[in-house]
């Protein structure tokens, strides 16, 4: 698998993203999904882990990055991740996407590499864009009602497109909704939504912002 040279720095943030090959679909069942999101919470670790010996519960004990929003979609995936420690994106992410690509092609009797190439990172290196990022992650899922939910013209506050962003279960909505969180560590980042029902209301202003005539 291709990887990264880039370096990044300890207590910066990134928005990571990649997708299948070709544009292929990386998530074909509701296993695939939930098997992804597994591996996000386990690979971010210091110890070494075996995956055939794992059970359902893991102690991870000491983290090596700090995951602040994520969204799996059909054929790509977005991550908000901080760099905890030295190398620790490169490390969880060579960990995460090896792990992954194992896993679907045994699954799928399949062969050669999954991914397009190596992940895609941006540094989120101002304020405005560091928020801007947990509305672009968690609105992605829109595109599975509407691909054109941006330039089509939909009636403001669409709550049929809201509520379906708002309980998509495979992004870091859900932790966010229900104020338990797993995958992701919010507290190490910038405190821009006090609670679930606040995050709500700025998603709701953010599409009635790009449907404004």
């Amino acid at each position: 698998m291709t990887t990264r040279k880039q370096e990044f720095s300890i207590d910066e943030y990134y928005h990571l993203y990649n997708r299948g090959t070709e544009k292929r679909k990386i998530f074909l069942d509701k296993r695939d999904y939930e098997h992804f999101l597994f591996l996000m919470y386990i690979c971010n670790t210091t110890r070494s882990i075996e995956l055939r010996n794992l059970g359902k519960y893991f102690d991870r004990q000491e983290t090596i990055v700090d995951i602040g929003a994520y969204c799996l979609m059909p054929n790509h995936f977005h991550i908000l991740i901080r760099e905890k420690v030295d190398k620790g994106i490169s490390k969880y992410m060579l960990k995460l996407m090896t792990a992954y690509s194992m896993y679907f092609n045994q699954k799928y009797k399949r062969t050669g590499k999954l991914y397009e190439g190596a992940f895609k990172a941006q540094h989120a290196n101002t304020d405005r864009y560091l928020k801007y990022l947990y509305s672009y992650i968690h609105l992605n899922p829109a595109k599975l009602i509407d691909r054109n939910w941006k330039t089509f013209k939909r009636k403001k506050g669409d709550k049929e497109l809201l509520e379906y962003i708002y309980t998509y279960p495979y992004s870091s909505m859900k932790e966010y909704r229900i104020n338990q969180y797993h995958i992701i560590n919010p507290t190490v980042f910038p405190k821009y939504f006090t609670t679930p029902e606040h995050y709500k209301k700025d998603l709701i202003e953010w599409l009635n912002f790009n449907n404004e005539e």
